[in-house]
């Protein structure tokens, strides 16, 4: 019986030598809790680890919804722009129709006075006496 405990402690003995021990023993977790701020501290940093992807999809968002804002104040100014261009090219238009407008009134004005100017050619008298009109007039 002597033999079997032997080889029974020499077994224990495999078997404990042969278990994974960590480098870790409760001064060195103690000393890390305590480097990184305490129990508070560690439940911090769970807490950022677990939720670092939403946070980083909370940028994300906010992000899009900066860069959708600025896109949307740029083509409000560009539609405001184009809208009073709008309106000065309107004004444009509108000043040019009103010269057209006087340009042909002058030209309209000018015909007339020259159609009375060859009327007047036609009935003036060639003779000092209106008597015998040459050519002959309806005066």
């Amino acid at each position: 019986p002597a033999i079997r405990d032997a080889q029974e402690l020499r077994g224990l003995g495999d078997m404990y030598r042969s278990q994974v021990t960590l480098p870790v023993d409760t001064t060195d977790i103690l000393a890390i809790t305590g480097a990184v701020g305490g129990v508070q501290g560690l439940l911090q940093l769970l807490q950022w680890w677990f939720s670092r992807k939403a946070t980083l999809r909370q940028g994300n968002a906010a992000a899009q919804a900066a860069e959708n804002e600025n896109n949307r104040k740029q083509v409000e100014w560009l539609e405001k722009r184009i809208a009073e261009r709008d309106t000065k090219i309107d004004g444009l238009y509108a000043e040019l129709r009103q010269e057209q407008a006087a340009r042909l009134e002058e030209i309209h004005r000018r015909h007339e006075v020259e159609l009375r100017l060859a009327e007047a050619e036609v009935r003036k008298c060639l003779k000092r006496r209106c008597s015998d009109r040459e050519p002959p007039s309806d005066y």
